[in-house]
């Protein structure tokens, strides 16, 4: 007990650290299904330090029935930002669909991460715990750990299309960006369709500060995860966006709805090209 000014002060005690969202949990059901199928491969990588823990980042691969051709790698990313755990939940729910019916995702190697920023979503915090949008970071030397990881993903993968699943809590619909290949956009309006038997389509000319037609944004934020640019043969590039003050399994089955139909789509586009 301290005396101040001849008056006794007592310290109030210390207020506690808020407790932190664990990873393991969030990702308990994917591990249980990655532990009981013979398809899915569960292995995380990426070691680096953070307010003196050690992290890794999960990576799971879903390799589906072979088709006869040369297997299509997709990457799936999610939770970039640490506060839209919504799209590591739904490849909880797409990957169990899969496990179901795994003709969805026949001629298909599925590069699966869920949770590209651990320290954000622990945190429950939009950045890193480093403070940097990891999502404005990418293709700019940058020196976060969770971005060069990732990068270095994308290049030794040499993937045909990526799909980024994000959150938006200004949003009162279903939109996407698309970039990359020139079909991108005829995959993202399958995938919105699909969806909306869950949530409606944000139908507004701007979206997020950009024009936007359908739903549709061709425009984008600069350092988004994406594939390396000025690459010759560029993969699709979809990023989509559920409103976030939706329920949460509504989002789930959108994600789930949209991811499924893209997996269709491009397989079909791609036949249709072998046939031309």
């Amino acid at each position: 007990m301290k005396t101040i000014l001849g008056k006794q002060f007592t310290p109030l005690p210390a207020r506690p650290l808020p407790e932190r969202r664990a990873v393991e949990r969030l990702l308990a059901a994917l591990d249980q299904l990655a532990e009981n199928s013979p398809r899915i491969i569960s292995r995380s990588f990426g070691q680096f330090e953070s307010a003196g823990r050690s992290y890794s980042l999960p990576r799971y691969v879903y390799l589906g029935p072979k088709s006869g051709g040369d297997v299509i790698r997709i990457g799936i990313f999610a939770t970039i930002h640490g506060d839209e755990p919504e799209g590591a939940l739904a490849l909880t729910r797409f990957i169990s669909e899969l496990e179901k019916n795994p003709e969805i995702a026949k001629g298909y190697a599925l590069y699966i991460y869920p949770v590209c920023n651990p320290t954000g979503f622990e945190d429950n915090t939009r950045h890193s715990r480093n403070g940097k949008d990891l999502n404005r970071e990418f293709w700019r030397e940058s020196a976060q750990p969770e971005v060069r990881f990732l990068e270095s993903e994308i290049t030794l993968h040499a993937l045909n299309g990526i799909i980024t699943l994000h959150t938006d809590d200004t949003s009162n619909g279903l939109y996407g960006f698309v970039s990359g290949a020139v079909l991108s956009e005829h995959l993202l309006e399958p995938a919105l369709l699909a969806a909306e038997q869950f949530l409606p389509r944000n139908r507004n000319r701007v979206i997020d500060g950009f024009d936007a037609q359908r739903g549709i944004i061709t425009d984008g934020y600069r350092g988004v995860l994406r594939a390396l640019p000025g690459i010759t043969s560029p993969p699709f590039e979809i990023t989509f966006e559920t409103p976030q003050k939706s329920p949460l399994h509504l989002q789930v089955e959108a994600f789930n709805a949209a991811l499924k139909t893209i997996l269709v789509e491009y397989r079909y586009l791609m036949a249709i090209a072998q046939n031309i």
